[in-house]
């Protein structure tokens, strides 16, 4: 059959409309780029990415990025869900996450420790789950002119100097740049050649929603075994890990018995299950790209990286390379973009990464059913009742310690930007709904608005006096609310335009 040639020239192409996907085109659209992505499955709804099997805990750094975009007031799950697996005691030991299965508790949180966290920052963490997110992320990306052609899975692509041709089936379309954003499996980073290097599995996981006919045997919330785990939280939806090498995930149909015989074995049960209405299963494989570029070609979310999905950091970790990334390839489309800046998306977002494959392969290494793992189990356990300890993986597992190096002299740099609140009511988050630069001047400084002119509306100029300014004089914050530069006086504007020049094109093309 003769293939069906789109005449449509877009910007950028993105395959899957998964919440990275989604997101990374509502970044491209906002800065005016034309955008169209491709997703395999023809209805978006999917019993899987419901409740409970798609329910995901946000960190700071999505829960960030959503509210700077305005889109967090329009996520509804977290406000009538409780995070189901942590346990329902208030006060100081309510239990706030979980390392490993071992939890960390609000009393023993010493939040003083993040000095730039402001009283009006956002949450740390929030429930949502899969199908709420797609849902906000594609009515956003529609409104902003995307176009999204489900039922079209990208089968292969040619890239040559100037574009990309992307072939669906019988039908090509034409693109100046591709992102693959199509999950673990991803076609475009097999396709593109990219090397996927890492760990094979310790474990099968399988999230299961199920009927029990004694659920009395199984006790509730999450257990370690001397063959494993079982989670069991909301009615019905269990979650178990087998460490059998990762052998039965992808080998076939996962049956009933299948799923008791498992279930047995790890909780030293003899419970029954009378019906399986749904099953996935998944490992704790640790895969990263060795670069998330090739060409005019990248890659983004379970493309780029697959780990353990234990503490949900693999969607965090995927919305963050959408937030990267986006600003950078539209200025390199629009010739904004100073030399080498889409280049630091894998410079920053690679190392990133790479922390969280080691956070989930360090988890693993002490949930194992072994000796060793249980002394090692022991002694975090010890560590996490401590405030430091507790301060530390909550910061680890929420985000907060998120950092680029970025040189500079300012601690802040590389940070996310605290989220000033001024003395009209406004947050700087408020003002970062149109994803511009913005120089936040709090001496209103003339000779820094005169910079800021400089650069032709692609930093915006912001004076007010904040609540708490932390003592600064002034901010640079780039497009995805990650401090460049920052002063607690203003007779540093040298080191100013410097960092300007790094990440934005002035009017003069430098």
């Amino acid at each position: 059959m003769k293939a069906t040639q789109n005449q449509s020239i877009y910007d950028v192409i993105i395959s899957g409309a998964g919440p990275v996907g989604l997101f990374l085109a509502c970044e491209l659209a906002l800065a005016n780029c034309s955008v169209l992505i491709l997703e395999k499955a023809e209805n978006p709804h999917s019993l899987l990415k419901q409740m409970p099997f798609g329910i995901r805990g946000l960190s700071a750094p999505s829960i960030e990025a959503l509210y700077r975009r305005g889109l967090l007031q329009e996520l509804e799950v977290h406000k009538r869900l409780k995070n189901p697996h942590l346990n329902a005691v208030q006060g100081p030991r309510r239990q706030a996450g979980h390392f490993a299965g071992i939890p960390f508790h609000d009393g023993d949180i010493d939040t003083s420790q993040w000095k730039y966290r402001l009283p009006g920052s956002t949450d740390t963490s929030l429930i949502s789950e899969i199908e709420e997110l797609e849902t906000v992320l594609s009515r956003r990306a529609e409104s902003l002119g995307v176009q999204i052609k489900r039922g079209l899975a990208v089968t292969d692509f040619h890239q040559t100097a100037d574009g990309v041709t992307v072939q669906s089936g019988d039908q090509t379309f034409n693109g100046k740049w591709l992102v693959g954003c199509d999950g673990s499996r991803s076609v475009v980073r097999k396709a593109g050649g990219f090397e996927f290097a890492g760990t094979e599995p310790e474990f099968t996981g399988y999230s299961a929603k199920v009927d029990i006919a004694d659920p009395e045997k199984l006790k509730p919330g999450r257990n370690v075994t001397p063959t494993g785990m079982y989670l069991q939280s909301q009615p019905g939806y269990l979650a178990i890990q087998d460490f059998d090498g990762g052998s039965f995930h992808n080998s076939g149909p996962v049956t009933l018995e299948h799923v008791q015989e498992v279930l047995r074995r790890v909780s030293n049960t003899d419970v029954t299950i009378s019906a399986l209405h749904a099953v996935t299963t998944w490992t704790d494989r640790a895969r990263q790209a060795t670069t998330y570029r090739n060409g005019r070609v990248l890659l983004a979310g379970d493309a780029a990286h697959i780990h353990a999905p234990l503490g949900g950091q693999g969607l965090n970790l995927g919305l963050g390379d959408a937030m990267n990334l986006g600003w950078k390839l539209a200025a390199t489309l629009q010739e904004k973009a100073p030399e080498g800046l889409l280049d630091s998306y894998d410079t920053e977002r690679h190392p990133i990464g790479a922390q969280v494959l080691d956070w989930s392969r360090a988890q693993v290494a002490i949930m194992k059913p072994d000796p060793n793992a249980r002394a090692l189990n022991a002694i975090v356990r010890d560590l996490m009742n401590t405030p430091d300890g507790a301060t530390y993986f909550a910061g680890r597992v929420w985000g907060v310690n998120t950092h680029y190096n970025l040189g500079g002299d300012h601690p802040l740099v590389g940070d996310s930007v605290p989220n000033f609140e001024f003395e009209d009511g406004a947050t700087i988050g408020d003002l970062m709904h149109d994803g511009q630069g913005i120089l936040l001047d709090f001496d209103r400084n003339p000779s820094l608005k005169a910079l800021a002119s400089e650069y032709g509306g692609r930093i915006k100029y912001s004076s007010g006096n904040a609540k708490d300014r932390l003592a600064l004089s002034a901010v640079l914050i780039r497009p995805d609310g990650i401090v460049a530069w920052a002063s607690d006086n203003d007779q540093q504007t040298s080191e100013l335009q410097k960092a300007a020049a790094r990440w934005f094109v002035g009017r003069s093309g430098s």
